[in-house]
């Protein structure tokens, strides 16, 4: 029997597929991250008719994290946490954390305390079933090219951890970050934390580099530390305090990077801090 021009080109691919995939790291790359985009997509298809019983609710969050917890198990990333002790706060709390790439989301499904949702640009609210997902977690967003949009979402935000006892996660850097070390803050999550008089807590993820990298087209196992720093207070703070809380915590956590992102390559010097 013979093969058609189709059927020898699925065989062709077939082949090709897992050869390319063998012999190229940039292949495994762009395989990794579309299934890790896909699969994403694919869970919170399975997330929404679970968290639309309850309806909107930072309580959802718990079921978000649960489906989303074992995906590190699929790419042999290996997360070690400390500092969890520094969560065990009764009041609302603004945790902040650097941001370097979409596999941040697994970090932050590793640490995420109870009663804590993200503030997330509004953009993300129209990705169909992640943005729907994510309303349903209770997920604040926020119009980061309207300032006067943004500042009005953080006055109620900072009015609805106190009332409902809520924790917020800010990525301060504003965007992602692949170059190995932090950008400068913005300001927004420490005049939160001000305005609402409750702590921040800063978390650091060591740098991804020994296992992934965009520019190098690089994804392979990896190993990941998570170092929950201690609570900087803002009680008794004004406006005027903002500038200087805003650097010491970075300078705090640019500290920690370095000495996590150091303990896991030990041969390596440090990026030069930005």
């Amino acid at each position: 029997m013979e093969l058609s021009l189709a059927q020898w080109a699925l065989a062709l691919l077939l082949l090709a597929v897992p050869l390319l995939y063998e012999c190229s790291a940039s292949f495994r790359y762009f395989c990794k991250m579309g299934f890790y985009n896909g699969w994403i997509l694919t869970l919170a298809v399975l997330v929404i008719p679970l968290c639309a019983l309850r309806g909107r609710s930072v309580e959802n969050m718990k079921i978000i994290r649960f489906m989303l917890h074992h995906v590190k198990y699929l790419y042999g990333i290996r997360i070690e946490v400390r500092g969890l002790e520094h969560f065990n706060l009764p009041e609302p709390y603004v945790v902040v954390s650097n941001h370097q790439s979409s596999l941040d989301l697994l970090g932050m499904m590793e640490v995420l305390p109870d009663r804590c949702v993200p503030i997330a640009k509004k953009e993300l609210m129209y990705m169909g079933t992640v943005g729907l997902a994510c309303w349903l977690g209770g997920i604040i967003f926020i119009n980061r090219k309207k300032t006067d949009d943004a500042i009005g979402v953080m006055s109620e935000t900072a009015q609805t951890m106190l009332r409902d006892n809520v924790r917020v996660w800010v990525f301060p850097e504003g965007t992602r970050n692949h170059n190995g070390s932090m950008l400068p803050f913005k300001r927004g999550a420490f005049h939160l934390a001000v305005q609402a008089q409750v702590p921040v807590i800063p978390i650091v993820m060591s740098s991804y580099r020994d296992f992934y990298s965009k520019k190098e087209r690089r994804f392979t196992t990896g190993r990941c530390l998570i170092q929950v720093l201690a609570p900087m207070p803002t009680r008794g703070l004004g406006p005027e305090a903002v500038p200087a809380l805003t650097e010491r915590v970075r300078q705090a956590m640019l500290e920690a990077f370095d000495s996590l992102s150091g303990e896991l390559s030990p041969g390596q010097d440090p990026p030069a801090p930005q």
